[in-house]
């Protein structure tokens, strides 16, 4: 078995290594100071969230036993067996936060792969702890939480990730390098599509179930943690919390944070003005839409506005699709291409005044049509070196524990693909969607006529350094969320 050391032990370096005599010097993190991490062969890891995603997320970031997982924490016990089993010296909670409270002083990285509802409660808690953090997408609920995160992780000097493991796709690299060498000119629109979401989602609310044999009432407390309380039913978990505003984001925050990036990343964007969306009506009467606020849409459209960039010279629309819909074939791409997926079913696609550049999932199969016929792919003219990394998605896992290890700011951080300075904003953008869906179920009714009036089915402006919409006032609340007691964004 392997002995879990003690932080104050574990780690020494060597002080002077151009003096013969040098000698070891024992730096536990917290002596360095908050966020560092002494000279090391092995990061100890914790884990929130391990079942699932999470396994694989803590399991690759362990790299073969080149890092330790010291603890690991879901309410879950059976949906964590995989990984309690595979780190059986790990301790093992169900309270994230007495994990980080009782063992803060030898964790020095923790993944966070809970759902959406608790990523930004658990990472602002392991970062004011002087963790480093390496969040699933998206990397939180709401975009305020998304900004908090972001600028905790620069004032307290840790390394962050967002597990959108596309990002260290080399097919991301190939796209950047096409753009910039002016191959598609000028891009006005962006179109992004998904076949999400894949679950029940724009269905009524169901009635309470009896918990599962393996989880007691205080486990599903604590699975509820910061959102509004609901009776267990199986919709709620554990896949199909997706589809419900209280724990999920929908089909945008499965696949924005993966789609979007690619466009976002090559294009150099930052904040959204403006959008607008339309969302699809289920109807069980005649005349009358079910309106149902708890839960997401079956399929919507969003259009988001983007200025001028450092590297776009011109304003642009970002159009996003899901629930099956997708962009029709342009004319510059033959018709027995597919677009995106070879299957249709998730891409990007690029329009510049000198051609189309589009990609699947995860930046995977990136080409470019030119205006003279011209089509490229990622085998032809890619520069970037071995276009595979040998870890798993890209290693984009074990580049953030290297990274950790270097420390903040170091080249190892300042080259990750999705470091908080980058997937805050992303995340932002993916969730600017979200709060205009939402607003188009905003109603009231008009006290002269008797009618329902939805008032919020409206284009949005944005204020994205003051996170305001500024033309509907009612649709802040989608800013934030009210929080339970105990469980607060700090």
């Amino acid at each position: 078995m392997k002995k879990i050391l003690k932080n104050n032990s574990r780690r020494s370096f060597i002080k002077n290594s151009g003096t013969a005599l040098a000698g070891f010097y024992i730096v536990p993190r917290h002596v360095l100071g908050r966020g560092y991490t002494a000279p090391s062969d092995r990061l100890n890891l914790a884990a929130i969230g391990a079942g699932g995603k999470g396994h694989s997320d803590i399991t690759n970031a362990y790299h073969n036993g080149i890092n330790q997982v010291v603890a690991i924490s879901d309410v879950d016990t059976k949906m964590a067996k995989r990984s309690v089993e595979k780190f059986s010296d790990a301790k093992y909670y169900k309270d994230f936060r007495i994990m980080l409270t009782e063992m803060k002083k030898d964790i020095d990285a923790v993944t966070i792969s809970t759902p959406d509802h608790v990523h930004g409660i658990a990472a602002k808690m392991a970062i004011d702890l002087g963790m480093h953090v390496y969040v699933q997408k998206p990397l939180t609920h709401n975009i305020y939480e998304a900004r908090q995160l972001t600028l905790a992780a620069r004032k307290n000097k840790v390394v962050t990730q967002m597990g959108n493991q596309g990002a260290s796709n080399p097919g991301q690299v190939q796209m950047m390098e096409w753009y910039d060498k002016g191959l598609i000119g000028t891009v006005k629109e962006v179109h992004v599509w998904t076949n999400r979401p894949v679950w029940p989602q724009g269905i009524p609310v169901p009635s309470s179930e009896p918990l599962p044999e393996h989880m007691s009432a205080q486990d599903w407390e604590l699975y509820i943690g910061p959102a509004e309380y609901v009776d267990y039913h199986p919709l709620y978990h554990s896949f199909k919390w997706r589809g419900w505003w209280n724990f999920g984001t929908g089909a945008l925050g499965d696949m924005g944070c993966h789609l979007m990036d690619p466009p976002y990343r090559v294009l150099g964007l930052g904040y959204p003005t403006e959008v607008e969306c339309s969302v699809g009506q289920v109807f069980k009467r005649d005349w009358n839409p079910e309106y149902i606020p708890e839960s997401c849409p079956p399929t919507s459209q969003v259009k988001i506005k983007f200025p001028k960039s450092e590297k776009n010279d011109s304003e642009l629309d970002m159009y996003w699709y899901d629930g099956g819909m997708k962009p029709f074939h342009p004319a510059l791409i033959p018709a027995d291409h597919p677009l995106g997926e070879k299957d249709g079913s998730n891409g990007a696609m690029l329009m510049g005044t000198k051609g189309i550049m589009s990609c699947a999932t995860y930046g995977r199969e990136p080409k470019l049509y030119t205006n003279d016929g011209e089509v490229l792919s990622m085998a032809e003219g890619y520069s970037g070196g071995n276009p595979l990394h040998a870890d798993p998605e890209h290693g984009h896992q074990v580049l953030w524990t290297e990274a950790c290890k270097a420390g903040f700011q170091s080249d190892e951080h300042k080259a990750l693909t999705s470091s908080f300075d980058y997937a805050g904003p992303l995340t932002e953008t993916v969730l600017m969607g979200n709060l205009a869906i939402r607003s188009h179920n905003l109603r009231r009714q008009n006290e002269a006529s008797g009618r329902t009036e939805y008032f919020g089915r409206k284009k949005l402006y944005w204020d994205g350094e003051s996170m305001k919409i500024t033309n509907l006032e009612e649709a802040n609340q989608f800013v934030s969320r009210d929080y339970r007691k105990g469980w607060r964004l700090i």
